[in-house]
């Protein structure tokens, strides 16, 4: 039986053993929210920025396009015959009087050597007139012959000589069709394409080859005809490159074609790069920006995740060094995932790009370092 003095100890030790149990259970509660909040006030949160700055505010169209030469050559035999001979390839580099491709020469042989027997008859008949007016002309003067009889010994040997003029003129033709068996380069250059094999028959003025000048570059682009105005009267053009990420040229339209395509129904356009660069190869693709004028001559524009609105208003996060303060700003135009800033920004502002929901009124910050932060 529990006696009035044991069940005295009983409620003293269960009441010593609660209050340590809650003292405990106070200190753990106090000391997690003392490391939140001291872990809170030394890491500020990171956040993407960028400085405002002003752009053109005309309208930018981006066209797909390939690098290419400026002076290309694109080449064809003079003759038709059977390709017998390929001696270049893609990417081979020639040099002026270079063959490049043979085609079959045995019936232009043939027909040379008939036009060599042409000459040597001729060249005999006119002989043979030339001694006959001599012969007559003598007569002539011994007053043997008419006049008349020696005018048709006239007529005679000019038309001999006639004929021989003719057979020579037959042979040089048929020797120059000789050398046009023999497709040559006329200029320095790259091999960019060929269009015949050997074994094939090609017809006179069918391209086989196309040889590019190295020396300057040009990005070849197609317009559609309802921007084909706009193309003309720009000024301005910026080019990127799918293999050389970062490197941005300015280009200027060179050249518009006078007719669109009759498949495609569009404009080629080749714009001339500012300067030149080793890295930009032939046959690469590209990206042109053209900026068509329009409206005011700069505005202001920053990416649509910056904007932070809670009531009617658009809001952006400005960064005052290192502490981020809320700023209404009044929009115009949308478009590529950017806004037009009429009001509330000036060129300079420091504003967040990412993270903006995250934020408090006076809250430090830190911001991201890295290729993330655009003009930062």
């Amino acid at each position: 039986m529990i006696t009035p003095g044991k069940k005295r100890k009983i409620l003293i030790y269960g009441f010593t053993v609660l209050a340590a149990c809650l003292c405990l259970l106070v200190w753990f509660l106090y000391s997690g929210s003392a490391n939140r909040t001291n872990a809170e006030v030394e890491t500020p949160p990171l956040v993407r920025a960028m400085i405002v700055s002003p752009v053109d505010a005309g309208e930018q169209y981006a066209y797909a396009g390939e690098v290419k030469s400026r002076h290309e050559s694109q080449l064809a035999f003079q003759v038709g015959g059977k390709v017998i001979a390929r001696n270049v390839k893609l990417g081979s580099a020639v040099k002026p009087g270079q063959t490049l491709m043979q085609i079959d020469a045995r019936d232009i042989e043939q027909s040379v050597a008939s036009q060599r027997a042409q000459v040597a008859q001729a060249k005999s008949q006119l002989q043979l007139a030339e001694q006959n007016l001599k012969r007559y002309h003598q007569l002539f003067l011994e007053d043997v012959i008419s006049r008349s009889q020696l005018e048709q010994y006239q007529a005679a040997y000019d038309i001999a000589r006639a004929t021989h003029e003719q057979a020579l003129a037959m042979k040089t033709q048929g020797t120059h069709q000789m050398d046009y068996t023999r497709l040559q380069s006329d200029k320095a250059g790259v091999v960019s394409a060929i269009t015949a094999e050997v074994g094939q028959v090609v017809g006179p003025g069918q391209i086989v080859v196309t040889v590019v000048q190295d020396g300057e570059r040009e990005i070849e682009i197609n317009v559609p005809e309802n921007r084909i105005n706009a193309v003309r009267a720009s000024s301005k053009a910026k080019i990127t490159f799918w293999a050389l990420p970062g490197v941005t040229i300015e280009g200027k339209i060179r050249e518009i074609a006078p007719m669109a395509d009759a498949v495609s129904r569009t404009y080629k356009v080749r714009v001339a790069l500012a300067q030149a660069s080793a890295q930009v190869r032939l046959g690469m693709t590209a990206s042109v920006q053209i900026h068509e004028a329009g409206g005011e001559s700069t505005a202001l524009f920053i990416p649509l995740s910056a904007l932070y609105q809670t009531g009617t208003s658009p809001q952006v996060w400005v960064i005052d060094q290192i502490t981020v303060h809320l700023r209404t700003i009044r929009t115009g135009v949308f478009g590529n995932d950017q806004v037009q800033v009429l009001s509330g920004l000036n060129a300079g502002d420091i504003i967040v790009t990412a993270g903006v929901h995250k934020l408090r009124e006076g809250e430090k910050v830190k911001v991201m370092t890295g290729a993330n932060n655009e003009n930062f």
